[in-house]
């Protein structure tokens, strides 16, 4: 049997951790309960299930534990904030405000919206993939009612000054939302002290189950209002219907539980990993790294490699390393990223870049493995062309 790849593509999606697939196991046989179901002890047994992940992710964010409502992952949870706070706050203003490189599962509830009538700015960014925070200021008007900034990109690692942005739309009297399902348990995340107002989660990009997630809704200072974007059993107070799912919920707590025991030390090993990887890959001429040299995810690395074919390098890499050139979701897209293009990248070069996400579960060696086979290939393809 062939070796598998190296997976370097922890940006995706990660894979479960054994420690999380331990604690969730239960939870699909003699502890099967309905959470809602209250009583007796089976939905007794769940719903306690679910109240320890709610306290963990509180702690992970520094909110209450009833801020929190269930999703089935980030773009729901996108998707509920944006078109939950734009049903609720019409009445006050229909403008909006967005950054270039956000996921796609922001920008196109935005686009949606657009449609309904409102109005959508969407702010550029500096080259190095950072907002510009006096053009966020500047663009704020009267009428906006929301504001949604990516916490740490998802093609780049680009992490964005929250803290800053949450003040400006606090003193502005606007509405803040970020997509933090690059960030949850990587980055330290303070929703008061960076003063945000709605948070969306995903468990799988830190080795908890897909299917998964969470929007954080603040409850005071201010008081943030929401329509319901599902509507059935009234489970998480209205705001979400939908029988929870224990297994799953159980596997997003430990998860979250594991990174914030290990962030410190992860982001280190990650770090170093990375910068192993770059020094490496700078024996090459003409390849670009994309997005803030420091202010980044530990474990990211985004890079345009000059002279070559995006598709033939990511075909010629395959045998060896399991990556990709940018977001899962937009994968299978004839055009280049729209994350590259805004940094100023050219078509060309945003064709001709990878993203290597870099995990828990890879070794120095194998980081020593893809440089130099990236290498290869990279020299191979710029020779061939010269022919």
């Amino acid at each position: 049997m062939s070796q598998k790849p190296i997976y370097l593509d922890c940006h995706a999606t990660t894979p479960v951790d054994e420690r999380v697939l331990e604690a969730m196991l239960p939870y699909f046989t003699e502890r099967f309960g309905n959470p809602s179901s209250i009583n007796h002890a089976y939905g007794w047994e769940a719903e306690a299930a679910v109240k320890k992940t709610r306290e963990t992710l509180a702690k992970a964010i520094n909110c209450g534990p009833e801020e929190l409502i269930f999703t089935s992952g980030a773009t729901e949870a996108n998707n509920l904030a944006i078109k939950g706070v734009a049903e609720a706050y019409f009445t006050k203003g229909r403008h909006i405000i967005t950054v270039a490189t956000e996921h796609r599962a922001v920008i196109d509830p935005y686009r949606y919206l657009e449609s309904l009538g409102f109005e959508v700015t969407v702010l550029p960014v500096q080259e190095d993939g950072l907002l510009d925070l006096d053009q966020l200021e500047k663009t704020i008007r009267p009428d906006t009612i929301l504001v949604s900034v990516m916490a740490a990109n998802n093609e780049i690692g680009v992490i964005q000054p929250l803290a800053e942005i949450g003040e400006i739309c606090h003193r502005h009297e606007v509405l803040f939302h970020t997509d933090a399902a690059q960030a949850i348990a990587k980055i330290p995340l303070d929703v008061d002290a960076m003063q945000i107002d709605l948070m969306s989660l995903t468990g799988h990009k830190i080795y908890g189950p897909k299917g998964i997630g969470a929007l954080y809704l603040r409850r005071r200072n201010p008081r943030v209002k929401i329509a319901a974007q599902l509507h059935g059993g009234g489970q998480e107070r209205d705001i979400r219907s939908g029988t929870l799912y224990p297994p799953q919920i159980v596997g997003f707590g430990k998860a979250v539980e594991l990174g914030l025991e290990m962030m410190e030390e992860e982001a280190e090993r990650l770090q170093g990993l990375r910068n192993r990887l770059w020094e490496q890959l700078q024996s090459l001429d003409d390849i670009y790294l994309n997005g803030h040299l420091s202010q980044r995810l530990p474990g990211n690395l985004n890079v345009s490699f000059a002279g070559v074919d995006g598709s033939a390098l990511l075909l010629g890499l395959q045998p060896t390393v399991a990556l990709s050139s940018g977001s899962a979701c937009s994968s299978t897209a004839t055009t280049p990223s729209h994350v590259l293009t805004a940094l100023g990248r050219s078509e060309a070069l945003a064709y001709a870049s990878l993203r290597f996400g870099i995990g828990r579960f890879n070794t120095a060696e194998e980081i020593d493995r893809v440089a130099e086979t990236t290498r290869q290939t990279v020299q191979s393809l710029r020779q061939a062309k010269t022919i």
